[in-house]
């Protein structure tokens, strides 16, 4: 009894979920997310809106729906898999966005969507992997219901330098070489010198071409954590060479680095005369 999830609220789930021959791979007595933010698979996005607080249902769900054409090592799921879900839907409340919350609940939320994220990202879905990392933005830069102590503030930031650092990764992907820069720039302004954001954005210089510096990133995706003032012309050779040689000297065994900085020589030496 009672209504059916609305967007935004957050539901809580017991859920079963079993192959075709009958073997149990996923087990969770209250399975907590929001529907529509990429947190689960899609068959309890979209069919946990369906349901009635108390209401048991049955989804079958072909392998788009599931774990996608690779499946999954943990849960152990075989390529191209359908899934039938046993789920009770056990509580609707309102969501906690934006609500303001302690910082144990933000750092929770935004570890529990980078990981999401990171799930995404190895299947190869950019798209759902940069709106999970935006959503654990989002948690970890939301309203504070209290000031968090030395240690919570220290995590907090090390969270959203890793989380930025996923973006440009997944922006890169996605061929958005503007907003990786942002998030790159973002990130090095909460760590100056952290190794993996400066490698990210020297790749984002080596990604333009030559003869195109990138124009002024746009913002408004990592607002409030990027400053205004980021350079138009960002991505140049000569800008991309500066900050790879100084994540060579963070970390000088780094193959990636390595690579990179072989890469912007071969573009620098001028062709061989015949």
């Amino acid at each position: 009894g009672g209504p059916r999830p609305l967007p935004g609220q957050e539901v809580s789930v017991k859920v079963l979920g079993a192959l075709e021959d009958g073997g149990l791979v996923e087990r969770d007595p209250r399975l907590t997310f929001v529907p529509g933010y990429g947190d689960v698979v899609q068959a309890l996005e979209l069919g946990v809106p369906t349901m009635q607080p108390g209401e048991v249902s049955f989804f079958l769900a072909a392998f788009p729906y599931a774990y996608g054409r690779s499946g999954s090592r943990e849960p152990d799921v075989p390529p191209e898999a359908p899934l039938l879900f046993e789920v009770t839907l056990l509580e609707v409340r309102d969501g906690l966005d934006p609500q303001p919350l302690p910082p144990a609940v933000r750092l929770r939320l935004g570890s529990q969507r980078r990981e999401r994220g990171n799930f995404h990202f190895a299947r190869g879905d950019f798209a759902a992997a940069l709106r999970s990392y935006r959503l654990s933005l989002r948690a970890l830069d939301g309203p504070a219901a209290a000031l968090p102590g030395p240690e919570e503030e220290e995590e907090l930031r090390e969270q959203r330098v890793k989380c930025l650092n996923n973006c440009a990764a997944a922006e890169l992907k996605l061929g958005r070489a503007e907003e990786a820069l942002a998030a790159c720039e973002a990130a090095l302004r909460i760590s100056p010198d952290n190794g993996r954001a400066l490698l990210r954005r020297g790749q984002v210089g080596l990604a333009s071409p030559r003869s195109a510096p990138l124009p002024l990133a746009r913002l408004s995706s990592y607002h409030p954590l990027f400053s205004s003032q980021l350079l138009a012309e960002q991505g140049r050779d000569a800008e991309a060479a500066v900050v790879l040689r100084r994540a060579l000297e963070l970390d000088p065994a780094s193959k990636v680095i390595h690579t990179e900085l072989s890469r912007l020589a071969k573009r620098q030496s001028p062709p061989s005369s015949t």
